[in-house]
């Protein structure tokens, strides 16, 4: 046997290529930090049942059995159960071609920002908004450009109309409900911005402007309030839009990684051009049709979650807190002179929220009941009123 070598540095140093514009910046990631009550990341606090752990735990033992081989390339299974789940939810038959599916709606996003920006390309979304939007600019090389929400968190179509013109976006990103705001836009706004898209992108082969690619980022959907309708409903008339969904959230499968998309055909064609051989391990399609067999007990899961929402609204507007409307699974509330200080009463409290969106607001995740109590009882210690 060969003796251990000790690679541990420092030793020499090396001066490393690292790409201009790169330099001094810091990996994305909110805290992970380890207090009693997590509720800054919009997990879904419950875990999964005995019979969910159980039925993935005999999948993926399956799966193993199999692993000297790729996986199937085209989970062509996956996309037959989510089309199926999209249906069940939302009353909307996607075929199952029309869905694509990677590791978590990062990479989803990513695949979107690889197949259509890139250098002299343009993407715009609408502040305030997820944080992780210029970054796949970034990775990609695509110029990001923001405009501006309301007051309230609402899109003014105009405003969104005159930027599309002026900067001819190959991608438009729409975040609905917003992170982090939990403001879901009406369809009428999506629609308006759909119109405005057409013939509004890049110059083509032909020297005519293609239509910019509208993404509805609907991370949060499943929590929607009752009457809100998913941008799902319009796919059939715009072949230009794309609805993103996620795993993570309602099914509480943020540990597995599963992000997907409905769109037409074309679109998902493009996007099988940029992704990764075998994106998708085995183990990743077999975890993930597990949960989905289970879709009902989810389903459920998200209606008790959206009544502690509800009830969480009620009660910090009794307080006398300014709430933005809520279609996701937290709530943003303020406003606060210094909202460092409340965040951190909380934190020394064993309560962790995230500080984050416009100056003066903070944003706290729905938990169970029992953290929901434990979060307002912080609350009311930090900032007695």
């Amino acid at each position: 046997m060969t003796s251990d070598v000790d690679a541990s540095g420092p030793g020499p140093e090396a001066r490393l290529p690292l790409r201009p514009g790169l330099e001094g910046l810091h990996p994305y990631g909110a805290p992970q930090l380890d207090v009693p009550v997590l509720l800054n990341v919009n997990e879904n606090p419950h875990s999964p049942s005995e019979e969910v752990v159980s039925d993935i735990a005999e999948s993926v033992a399956k799966a193993a059995t199999g692993l000297n081989r790729y996986p199937d390339r085209e989970f062509a299974e996956l996309r037959a159960e989510l089309s199926e789940y999209l249906r069940i939810e939302s009353g909307v038959r996607v075929p199952a071609e029309q869905i694509w599916a990677a590791n978590g709606s990062n990479e989803v996003m990513l695949h979107l920002f690889q197949a259509y920006g890139g250098p002299g390309r343009t993407a715009i979304s609408f502040d305030p908004t997820y944080s992780m939007y210029p970054e796949y600019a970034r990775d990609t090389h695509t110029t990001w450009v923001t405009g501006r929400r309301s007051a309230d968190f609402t899109l003014d179509p105009a405003h969104a109309a005159d930027l599309i013109r002026r900067h001819h976006p190959a991608l438009i990103v729409l975040t609905s409900p917003n992170n982090p705001t939990g403001t879901a836009l009406p369809l009428e706004t999506v629609v308006a911005v759909l119109d405005a898209a057409r013939g509004s992108g890049p110059a083509g082969p032909d020297g005519g402007h293609t239509d910019s690619v509208v993404v509805v980022d609907e991370a949060y959907g499943e929590f929607r309030r009752a009457g809100v309708a998913s941008a799902l409903t319009l796919l059939h008339e715009h072949p230009h839009l794309t609805v993103s969904r996620t795993m993570s959230k309602a099914f509480g499968m943020a540990g597995l990684r599963l992000g997907y998309l409905a769109a037409a055909p074309a679109l998902v064609e493009h996007l099988r051009v940029v992704r990764l051989p075998y994106h998708l391990s085995a183990v990743t399609q077999a975890a993930a049709l597990a949960a989905l067999r289970h879709r009902e007990e989810f389903i459920a899961q998200v209606a008790s979650l959206r009544q502690e929402r509800d009830d969480l609204v009620e009660w910090l507007r009794a307080r006398g807190h300014a709430v933005a409307d809520s279609d996701a699974n937290f709530v943003l509330f303020g406003m606060f002179e210094d909202r460092h200080a409340v965040w951190n009463g909380l934190l020394e409290r064993g309560v962790l929220i995230r500080e984050t969106g416009p100056a003066g607001w903070l944003r706290v995740s729905v938990g169970t009941p029992q953290e929901m109590a434990a979060f307002t009882a912080a609350l009311q210690e930090v900032d007695p009123r």
